[in-house]
């Protein structure tokens, strides 16, 4: 009695499980954006930043993100220098990106390119265990950056490099043609 019992509750469970009912109306259509005008980006970014550090600027370079990048608290904000640039083989120029801080070992002593942000901005400054006008301008002049915003759900999910500037880049879908560059 009791395998007859079992089988007809798992007769009737079934049975009831695979009804269906009609479609619900639909819900509100979303807002439109506004064609032609900036939107604010919610998925991630990628800006390059060129800059000199000097004694007037305290050998820090502050970039204060626009108002079309939105950075919440929670999300991750990487940066990268370009270290060097070689060429690969067609002889075309290759960039050499390292994700910052990185450590120079001169004559002087150490000489490191570290950062901070907020969700405001980003400042990327020069220490170093001397003095820092001693620099020669290969360290200081026209230094370029990369700032990736990277959204927190994103960088908890994925699994990415995050000292590999292209595959970040290539996680959040970004070309070198949906940068924004800046000369400070």
């Amino acid at each position: 009695m009791k395998k007859i019992s079992l089988l007809f509750g798992a007769f009737l469970t079934l049975i009831i499980l695979s009804c269906e009912g009609p479609t619900g109306p639909p819900g509100p259509p979303g807002f439109d954006g506004l064609n032609g005008e900036d939107g604010i980006n919610i998925l991630g970014q990628v800006l390059e930043i060129e800059g000199t550090f000097d004694a007037g600027n305290n050998y820090s370079l502050f970039y204060e993100f626009p108002q079309t990048v939105e950075v919440f608290e929670s999300d991750v904000v990487l940066v990268y220098i370009l270290w060097d640039v070689a060429e690969d083989g067609n002889g075309e120029p290759l960039d050499i990106w390292r994700l910052l801080p990185q450590t120079r070992i001169l004559n002087q002593g150490l000489l490191q390119y570290n950062y901070d942000f907020t969700f405001l901005d980003v400042s990327v400054f020069l220490e170093s265990d001397f003095d820092l006008g001693t620099l020669s301008p290969g360290d200081t002049d026209n230094q370029v950056f990369r700032i990736a915003i990277v959204p927190a759900e994103f960088a908890q999910s994925a699994k990415m490099d995050t000292s590999n500037i292209g595959e970040v880049m290539s996680s959040l879908n970004i070309t070198e043609a949906d940068i924004s560059r800046i000369q400070l």
